[in-house]
């Protein structure tokens, strides 16, 4: 697959290495990711841990945000974080687009340098996270801090709890 050598080589040329691990699940969701990875590798992978590539648009401009499997964007804090006036998901053109991925497969790295990224700061709750390799079956491994290096992410707050708090 294309796609998923497009990502073997930008990981290779970052200094991470060949670490991508093509699974024989889908994980084309954040809770599918996790539960191929834990039957894959024999442990618990939790959601949070499974990195979130979405992409939105910021006053029509395209930024990648990488965000927790538990957690959802928050379109006021990317205002917030972006400085923008208007915030929305992108559809799968517009991923397509400024990406070179399709939706369910867009890694964190190997595309474009020019497209802003934003990792969201609950991801660093994990010191190794899990993200997609250009295709739904194809995932990497990767520490925190150098997902942060090799996107050269801004680390901001631009999530919110996944499933409502629960009141005590």
């Amino acid at each position: 697959m294309k796609s998923v050598e497009r990502v073997r080589t930008a990981l290779i040329a970052s200094g991470i290495g060949d670490v991508i691990i093509d699974l024989p699940d889908s994980a084309r969701t954040a809770p599918m990711a996790a539960a191929a990875l834990s039957k894959h590798l024999n442990q618990d992978v939790p959601v949070g841990a499974i990195v979130k590539s979405l992409v939105f648009t910021a006053d029509e401009r395209p930024a990648l945000v990488l965000v927790a499997g538990d957690r959802r964007a928050d379109a006021d804090k990317l205002k917030a974080a972006t400085g923008a006036s208007t915030v929305k998901m992108a559809d799968a053109k517009t991923v397509r687009a400024a990406t070179g991925y399709t939706i369910g497969g867009v890694p964190p790295a190997g595309h474009s340098d020019g497209l802003p990224v934003i990792v969201d700061r609950s991801l660093e709750r994990f010191e190794t996270v899990y993200a997609a390799a250009g295709h739904p079956h194809a995932v990497f491994p990767i520490l925190f801090t150098r997902l942060v290096e090799v996107t050269r992410g801004r680390v901001a707050d631009v999530t919110r709890d996944e499933l409502p708090a629960t009141k005590s």
